[in-house]
């Protein structure tokens, strides 16, 4: 049974004719197995092509039949009236969920590099700070050609046919279920300015704690680089003093820029200062940093103690100061009777200082904490060697060796292990 709608709404008309509901269901109920099909396929397909340095989440859904009969009526009444299936441009979606703001830009540009794109949108982008709705980025893909199941020949789609691919942060998509339950699924009266007024905060917080967790993205990795560049440039004078090279401290012309914007004063900025100013080549400056830390009142948790005098200690070294490195590795240690790196760095000294039978000790002790440490390994490797125990010196290069060490310091020592085992046979 056919009926007329009186209604006169933008693409409606008063003779507007549309088939009984049923119809429609049904139709579009044979399609929704292909569609969850093709949104398998495109989901691995997003898994395997978006590289992102945090792991997204990823949901997909066909649009309900209620949402999709709503909507067609509403925009195409002439073809929902002949009975056809309506392709709309989200009836097929996948949300990109990331933990970061960062993300969602990249995510973008990754769709943009790996799928045909069609359409950006940015939801929300418009809203005034007075308003509250969720913000996404909503980018329309054309349906790859390898995502299509083996079946699609019983299915008549058209060649253009879009996925919505939805970009959101965690809370983003937090507030949009949230929202959806509160304003859309529920009689939302636009005089309820209490409830607008509490909807909107809630939708600011939101906001300025997506803006947080950035901030604290940002300073991590800019910590995290800092301790990387520290690590490399300690390790790296190590090895130079080990092949009894000693080359002048290097030292930097530039100022020192600030390395944070954020939380100014607070230990981690000062941490994040003084390894910033290590890696510059300011020693001086750094070691003030970390003895302010070291002597802060109150007195920082013995966890950080140990973290800091690992540093000062590695400043030290730097200076050639070997003694005050020595001593601030063991307090380190003693803060910290887990950290195996304070050990590591110990026996560095120790090696440097020419004692390979305390620096043989240190490194075993931090092999015993942690035995897949390839460096330590081929540290206690040169020590044995040192030490004329040549038997021991190979095993704990072939252990470095396993366990993917094998640059020219490795394959150095060996040749000469192998001319100690010739001489001697």
């Amino acid at each position: 049974m056919e009926f007329e709608t009186n209604e006169t709404n933008g693409n409606l008309t008063l003779s507007s004719k549309v088939p009984e509901k049923e119809i429609i269901y049904q139709k579009y109920l044979s399609y929704q197995p292909y569609f969850h099909s093709i949104l398998e396929l495109i989901e691995a397909k997003l898994k395997q092509v978006l590289k992102l340095s945090s792991n997204p989440t990823y949901k997909s859904r066909v649009k309900s039949f209620d949402s999709y009969y709503k909507k067609i009526l509403r925009k195409f009444p002439d073809a929902a009236s002949r009975g056809e299936l309506v392709q709309l441009t989200d009836m097929m979606g996948i949300r990109v969920i990331c933990p970061f703001m960062e993300d969602l830009a990249e995510v973008e540009r990754q769709l943009l590099a790996n799928f045909d794109v069609r359409e950006v949108e940015r939801k929300g982008a418009e809203q005034s700070f007075r308003e509250f709705g969720y913000e996404s980025v909503h980018v329309l893909i054309k349906i790859p050609s390898d995502c299509y199941p083996a079946d699609s020949e019983k299915y008549a789609l058209k060649p253009d046919t879009v996925c919505e691919i939805q970009i959101r942060t965690i809370l983003q998509d937090a507030w949009a279920e949230v929202e959806h339950e509160l304003v859309y699924k529920a009689d939302f009266s636009p005089v309820d300015l209490p409830l607008r007024r509490k909807l909107a905060s809630i939708n600011a917080s939101l906001t300025l704690s997506d803006i947080i967790f950035q901030e604290i993205r940002d300073y991590q990795k800019k910590m995290q680089s800092e301790l990387a560049l520290r690590r490399s440039s300690f390790y790296e004078k190590a090895d130079v003093l080990t092949r009894e090279q000693f080359p002048e401290q290097r030292k930097m012309d530039s100022p020192i820029s600030r390395p944070s914007p954020y939380v100014r004063g607070t230990l981690d900025d000062m941490l994040l200062e003084a390894l910033h100013a290590h890696n510059q080549g300011e020693l001086d400056y750094a070691i003030v940093i970390y003895t302010r830390i070291v002597n802060a009142d109150p007195q920082p948790a013995a966890a950080v103690l140990s973290v800091i005098l690992k540093h000062r200690g590695m400043a030290y070294f730097a200076q050639s100061k070997y003694d005050d490195a020595l001593n601030d590795f063991k307090e380190s240690f003693a803060y910290d009777p887990k950290s195996f790196k304070a050990l590591y760095y110990e026996g560095i000294v120790y090696s440097v200082k020419g004692d390979d039978r305390k620096a043989v000790e240190c490194f075993s002790a931090s092999l015993d904490m942690d035995a897949f440490q390839s460096h330590v390994h081929y540290r206690r490797a040169l020590a044995y060697y040192n030490l004329q125990e040549y038997s021991k010196s190979m095993s704990d290069l072939t252990a470095a060796k396993k366990l993917g060490l094998d640059d020219d310091d490795c394959k150095s020592l060996r040749e000469k292990l192998v001319k100690k085992f010739d001489m001697n046979m």
